[in-house]
């Protein structure tokens, strides 16, 4: 049990489990606030050091990760609690508990049995949920995030406190709640709501002297603290404490007075099926608590795509609270999205509302605009609930609004009503698909749990398809509900084909279908033909400049298409994170583009858009390799053309490179399949290669193995010979990247003479610098050597300087191997001095690192420190966590040949830890090599186990010059005594 209301805390079996200092404390906080989602390490970086971390935070935050994963493995066996996922750490509580989840979960649970009507069972769970607070949350941990958070919480436990009371009062414990109450009020003068219900306990208890002293002393304290007067809750209530009002004689519920004539009850019958929605339910009764009886008007207005559920939650609602409006409750259909009729004039609804609340005909003016102010004379003063639902504007409700705040208004309607915001008092629903639970749950009311459990796999997946929209999903449980005889994996069957699925959700002229064409249809012209569009791509989401790309048009003329589209709930503004604002579709809406693309555009129409958005990311991501890689040259993709783009907004969005690949690398991904299985599977390849930067650095290895097979397939098809000789180099340098050399070498001879039939003398160039990177590995280093130097002759005659810079520092580390350490200092000096040249920051750092291997060998470890240290700063600036890991790898090498071996071991454990994430079992072996040697400088028989590690990881990857040094440190380890052999004795076993 993790406890974070109050001191922090962790209990295993109920003893307390200790945790370390400060930063460990805060780390866990932190990752204890957001269960099951990423916190990154500058966040942790940010709430440790409020005023800036040091250079070494990130190595910090790293360590008292372990260390918090090491005290939980050792005292409780997890090993899985805390798992690192770019950029940062995930807590995965899997069967443990928080008590602030839990506190959280039992408030919604009570909550929901309140609206149930079930308030004394809500009590004993509110009671439940108010146990668990030990003081104030997160006592003694400090961080802004953290802070924020226990503000939150005590503000909520103070909201459950006034709500339990509330519910107490109802059910008439006046007396047992005054000294729980009076308490409340002391620590908390300034809540009005809680004085509230203490003046009505103790009037209730017939203590009107101390209700009216509760009054006097909270107005006393908000005129002298605030400036304020008591607002109308406390004013009313004070008001009719005086006058002995009946209203007060008992509990809340027992409140509603027998409607007499003309008081309407309009209000649909709610759904029987209807499920979840508890965050916007709760929302909206807390803007009933704090807004109703103030001026300005209270007011709702629920907003979403057709389907989602905005009448049924209206509906829920409005019958959850109807008792809370003695005068009435009036409700309408605007028809503001009907696909037949005009949306209902407002005139018509007054004439409607006004013969509801007793207005005789005859005297119902003729102008709309007096029809309008009898209306609000008529509600003046009276409690009325009015629901305008499937509203099109806001001039279609304004004259449906009353003019004082004793009613409440609650909207629906598919835009968000965004002209009544500064005029009212507006609480914005902006209603989503349901969360999972909630989609099993809805289909389960329809289609019978017994049915919906049986398959947990397949509802889940049913509730996907349906993008847990309600309707589709009551569409599909009744479906279900007719055919006994199907079960739901048959029904995810049918709906997992693209082409049907709207089909099966639509049945006759209804369904989902239906309800989207309504919104389609309103559409300008440009925004309908912008929407077609975008549903012919298969990405996730995409940015504002694909929009443009799509219809040829100005990228400011895309956008704000994009924002109508927004708008009208047919787009959505994604999550992701990136350079400039993303949109995503749901799967239901992009097919419906899909088809409308289909069946309004031409296929050359549809050709055409699509090769200019691939022509667009095919643009950028070449910019964007030449920036990260460095020099000026242009790869060759034979047919296929980059799309001409602004160089503003090339610059725009390339500012960082890498963020942008980071940001497009779902849509790539997708793209790239999408353009290899058509006759433009050119771009395929095209965009596979400029995407080699995003793979390599961040280790997307199954993005790049998936990106190139497809392509290479889609090539081979096409007898595209440029594509398909890229692409088995591609597929080459990936299974070099995963230490897998044998399989590279397969790759690599396959395309070399392809290379040699077109004539390409860069893509030659490239495979050479491959093959060279093979043999090195397998110990053949003159084969290492000539291939590299006709690798660079071809790098020059094309004129990539950032090809030759590589390709020369891969050489200075072979001719060092040789034996050859001048040539290969100059060639190191030289490959740096060409990295610049080309302006690629990454091949200065690994020629930079290459540096540094040459001067441990000449024995220059200050030296080779430093220059690690210059390598380790670069790379942690561009997010290189394999380059990092290299450098961490070099210090730790130099620290223990200084005989600084408990120096060189915390390097060590957290270079390898960087090695693991990036999944490199090569370098794993060399840390774990140089780890053992720090060890056995130590006289440690633990050296034993990363040495046997080593050997192993050689052996399975082929490498066998490394094999064999490492077999003869293990034999010297064997053969001496513990602490007997010198660094320098080490090192000559790891130079061979």
């Amino acid at each position: 049990m993790f406890r974070l209301l109050g001191p922090l805390e962790v209990q295993v079996g109920g003893e307390a489990l200790r945790i370390g200092g400060a930063r460990q404390r805060t780390v866990l906080t932190m990752l204890l606030l957001s269960p099951c989602r990423v916190v990154s390490v500058d966040s942790l970086i940010e709430a440790v050091w409020p005023n800036g971390g040091p250079t070494t935070a990130r190595n910090q935050i790293a360590i008292c990760v372990a260390g918090l994963r090491k005290v939980f493995k050792d005292t409780v066996g997890v090993n899985e609690l805390i798992l690192t996922s770019h950029p940062g750490y995930i807590l995965n509580p899997l069967e443990h508990r928080i008590d602030a989840v839990d506190f959280q979960d039992r408030v919604g649970q009570a909550r929901e049995l309140a609206r149930g009507g079930q308030g004394a069972e809500a009590c004993e769970v509110f009671a439940e949920a108010l146990s668990l607070w030990r003081g104030r949350a997160m006592d003694g941990v400090t961080g802004n995030h953290i802070e924020q958070e226990a503000v939150r919480l005590e503000e909520l436990r103070l909201d459950v406190h006034e709500e339990y009371a509330g519910l107490q009062l109802q059910l008439g414990r006046h007396h047992t709640l005054i000294p729980a109450l009076t308490s409340l009020v002391a620590e908390h003068p300034l809540r009005e709501q809680a004085r509230a219900h203490l003046i009505l306990a103790n009037y209730r208890a017939g203590r009107r002297a101390d209700a009216l002293n509760v009054f006097r002393e909270g107005r006393r304290l908000l005129v002298d603290e605030l400036g304020i007067e008591p607002g109308p809750v406390l004013q009313g209530l004070h008001d009719l404490v005086l006058q002995d009002s009946p209203e007060l004689s008992q509990p809340a519920t027992q409140l509603a007075q027998p409607m007499a004539a003309n008081v309407p009850a309009q209000l649909p019958v709610d759904s029987a099926s209807f499920t979840g929605r508890t965050k916007e339910l709760s929302a909206m009764d807390r803007m009933l608590d704090e807004r109703l009886g103030q001026s300005p008007l209270t007011i709702a207005a629920i907003s979403g795509i057709g389907g989602v559920g905005k009448t049924a939650l209206a509906v829920r609602w409005a019958n959850n609270v109807a008792a809370r409006f003695p005068d009435g409750q009036l409700f309408t259909d605007l028809r503001g999205y009907d696909e037949k009729d005009e949306p209902v004039q407002p005139a018509t609804t007054l004439d409607r509302f006004l013969r509801a609340l007793g207005v005789p005909a005859q005297q119902i003016p003729a102008d709309p605009g007096d029809r309008a102010a009898l209306y609000r004379s008529v509600l003046g003063g009276k409690r009325v609930l009015i629901v305008l639902d499937n509203a099109r504007s806001f001039q279609q409700i304004r004259p449906l609004l009353p003019g004082n705040g004793r009613c409440c208004v609650l909207i629906t309607g598919r835009d968000v009503m965004g002209e009544m915001i500064g005029d009212y008092a507006v609480l914005q629903v902006g209603l989503q698909s349901m969360d999972p639970e909630e989609a099993s749950a809805l289909l389960g009311e329809v289609a019978g749990d017994h049915r919906i459990g049986a398959d947990p796999v397949a509802t889940a997946r049913l509730g996907e398809l349906c993008d847990r929209l309600p309707l589709a999903l009551r569409i599909a449980g009744a479906r279900l509900a007719a055919k006994p005889h199907w079960s739901v994996r048959s029904l995810v069957g049918r709906l997992e084909n693209q082409r049907r699925r709207l089909d099966e959700l639509s049945p006759g002229e209804g369904g989902v279908r239906a309800g989207f064409r309504l919104s389609y249809r309103d559409l300008s012209a440009a925004a309908r033909q912008l929407y077609r569009r975008v549903g012919l791509l298969n990405v996730p989401d995409f940015a504002a400049w694909v929009g443009a790309a799509l219809i040829d048009a100005d990228q400011m003329d895309a956008e704000n298409l994009l924002e109508q589209l927004v708008d009208a709930q047919l787009l959505e503004v994604a999550t992701a994170s990136g350079p400039v604002t993303r949109y995503r579709f749901q799967d239901l809406l992009r097919l419906f583009a899909w088809e409308m693309a289909q069946a309004e555009e031409t296929e050359e129409e549809r050709g055409a858009a699509l090769e200019r958005a691939y022509g667009g990311w095919l643009a950028l991501a070449d910019a964007a390799r030449l920036l990260t890689y460095g020099g000026e040259r242009a790869i060759s993709y034979g047919e296929v053309e980059r799309m001409t783009l602004e160089p503003e907004l090339v610059e725009e969005l390339l500012a960082d490179p890498m963020e942008w690949f980071e940001s497009e690398r779902n849509a790539l991904t997708d793209v790239i399949e999408q353009a290899s299985g058509s006759e433009r599977s050119a771009y395929a390849w095209a965009l596979t290669q400029n995407s080699t930067p995003l793979f390599e650095v961040r280790n997307y290895w199954e993005d790049w193995r998936s990106c190139a097979e497809h392509s290479l397939r889609a090539a081979e098809l096409a007898g595209d010979l440029l594509g398909e000789a890229t692409m088995l180099r591609s597929l080459g340098t990936l299974a070099i990247y995963r230490r897998d050399y044998r399989e590279a070498w397969g790759w690599l001879t396959r395309a070399a003479p392809l290379w040699d039939r077109l004539g390409e003398v860069h893509g030659k160039a490239l495979a050479l610098r491959s093959l060279a990177l093979c043999a090195r590995f397998f110990g053949d280093l003159e084969g290492a050597a000539r291939d590299a130097r006709e690798s660079l002759e071809c790098f020059r005659e094309a004129g990539d300087v950032a090809g030759e810079s590589h390709v020369m520092g891969l050489l200075a580390q072979v001719e060092m191997e040789r034996g050859n350490l001048a040539v290969g200092i100059a060639l190191c000096t030289e490959a740096i001095a060409k990295s610049r040249e080309a302006g690629s920051g990454r091949g200065e750092n690994q020629n930079t690192y290459r540096l540094a291997e040459a001067l441990l060998r000449l024995g220059d470890l200050t030296e080779a420190e430093q220059t690690c240290m210059t390598v380790l700063r670069l790379t942690r600036e561009g997010g290189d966590r394999l380059g990092e890991a290299y450098a961490l790898r070099g210090i730790g090498e130099a620290r223990w040949r200084q005989g600084r071996s408990a120096d060189a071991e915390t390097v060590l454990a957290e270079a390898l830890v960087a090695a693991r994430e990036v999944q490199d079992r090569f370098l794993q072996a060399r840390i774990s090599l140089d780890l053992a040697c720090a060890l056995v400088l130590r006289g440690e028989p633990q050296a034993r186990e990363p040495l046997g590690r080593a050997v192993e990881a050689f052996t399975e990857l082929g490498a066998a010059e490394w094999q064999r040094r490492a077999e003869e440190v293990t034999r010297a380890v064997a053969d001496g005594e513990p602490g007997a052999l010198s660094p320098q004795a080490l090192a000559a076993l790891l130079e061979g």
